[in-house]
């Protein structure tokens, strides 16, 4: 075969391997969306519909299930993004010195996601190591660190600007860093967003929180 003939042979050949990877690899994504479909549901309902004395028994169950999903998609951002989620929200209803293996489990499981894709689930990763960063006590206790939870959700934000996660819990920083002005204009940014398709449970719960901190800084602004 001359060498016309192969190249005209590896034309044809290379754009139906590049199809065939991309069609795999939206398989890839789709699965682990239906894998943790179940975790972002449960977790909804843990974090705003459970007993303040239910809660460290249920996300207990819901990492044993996030660990599942894991084990499934090793190499996939979503599924380490809801398990650090997860262990997050496990620690603030656990509490104590207890609860930083779980809050240096988290921040692990999102570092991890973030090398792996920064920009998955609109960079929550980035959302969530944010929070981590400034609810955590500081050295000697912690990793705490306001400059690096700054840091993190102003990069949140750069990749999700409109996201009522990322508004929200920015707004929540700048209230506790007593810059109640700028907190209000994210507070407006957070009420703005749009209804995240099949997150109904989440957004009603996150909507609670916001008129709460809305009210909170209204109070303050009026002092």
């Amino acid at each position: 075969m001359n060498t016309l003939s192969k190249t005209l042979r590896l034309l044809v050949f290379m754009p139906a391997l590049l199809l065939t990877s991309t069609l795999m690899a939206a398989s890839a994504y789709a699965d682990v969306l239906q894998d943790i479909k179940p975790l972002q549901d449960r977790w909804a309902e843990v974090n705003y519909g459970t007993n303040e004395e239910q809660k460290e028994a249920a996300f207990a169950a819901l990492l044993e299930q996030a660990d599942a999903v894991v084990e499934a998609n090793p190499d996939k951002a979503e599924a380490l993004i809801w398990r650090g989620i997860i262990k997050s929200s496990y620690a603030g209803a656990k509490g104590g010195l207890g609860a930083m293996s779980l809050a240096e489990g988290s921040k692990t499981d999102l570092e991890a996601a973030l090398q792996l894709d920064s920009q998955a689930l609109q960079g929550s990763a980035y959302t969530s190591l944010g929070v981590l960063y400034y609810k955590v006590p500081g050295w000697p206790i912690g990793f705490g660190s306001d400059k690096t939870a700054k840091l993190m959700l102003e990069k949140a934000l750069t990749i999700n600007p409109q996201g009522i996660d990322p508004n929200y819990f920015y707004a929540e920083f700048l209230t506790q860093k007593r810059d109640y002005k700028a907190a209000m204009s994210y507070i407006d940014k957070a009420k703005q967003a749009g209804p995240r398709p099949q997150r109904e449970t989440a957004d009603t719960g996150r909507l609670q929180e916001l008129a709460a901190l809305e009210a909170k800084v209204v109070k303050k602004l009026k002092r």
